[in-house]
């Protein structure tokens, strides 16, 4: 994929999400997302955040806030922005389009990240967002070769994953079938996509 095919994926999934949130009711906005610890609003409210960072400044007192601990910045910035924005669906469809970004990081991060947490979002409330399966491989590749913060391939270790969608496949042992998207939720943690999977390795997997 070139940057142009990246960043259609991230618009067209920040769209997604937003159009999402615009029906959701308060309750369902306060509901737990794939995430543990996070709401669906906070999770919006991560993705809203994406193209519009604070400055270094601000960053370097929200992680002295935070403790130096990137996961707590990360989860705070998202509960205040979440809080004080009264209407996370038009904050999000307004930057849909916008290429910002946070200095410490790259379109192919914000590609993967934008495409597990409109999960996160969606599959909590029994709802659906689609994506391409080659967007989606592309993105566990990503994530399949880049080590912190997920290190899926020492998680993974002795499995390998096949995707029944695409020619995506890593990984040696017992296999691990299922989409290049139930893949990639699994790669960056998402130990609730497990049942959706099948093969040998799933049980590998469960057991350790």
């Amino acid at each position: 994929m070139d940057p142009d095919q990246y960043w259609r994926t991230i618009t067209d999934q920040r769209r997604a999400i937003a159009g999402l949130l615009a029906e959701l009711t308060p309750a369902e906005l306060d509901a737990p997302s794939l995430c543990a610890g996070w709401r669906v609003r906070d999770v919006a409210a991560h993705v809203a955040l994406a193209p519009q960072p604070p400055g270094p400044l601000a960053m370097l007192r929200e992680a002295a806030r935070a403790h130096g601990s990137f996961h707590r910045l990360n989860h705070d910035l998202a509960v205040r922005y979440a809080d004080t924005t009264p209407d996370l669906a038009t904050a999000l469809a307004g930057l849909a389009d916008s290429r910002d970004l946070p200095v410490v990081t790259n379109h192919r991060n914000i590609h993967f990240d934008v495409i597990v947490h409109a999960q996160d979002i969606a599959r909590p409330l029994s709802r659906t967002i689609e994506v391409d399966a080659r967007a989606c491989a592309v993105a566990a590749q990503r994530v399949w070769t880049m080590g912190w913060p997920f290190w899926a391939r020492r998680r993974l270790r002795g499995v390998s994953l096949v995707a029944d969608d695409s020619a995506w496949t890593v990984g040696s042992g017992p296999e691990i079938r299922g989409s290049t998207l139930d893949l990639l939720l699994l790669l960056t943690g998402r130990p609730s996509v497990l049942p959706a999977l099948t093969g040998a390795g799933v049980e590998s997997l469960t057991a350790r």
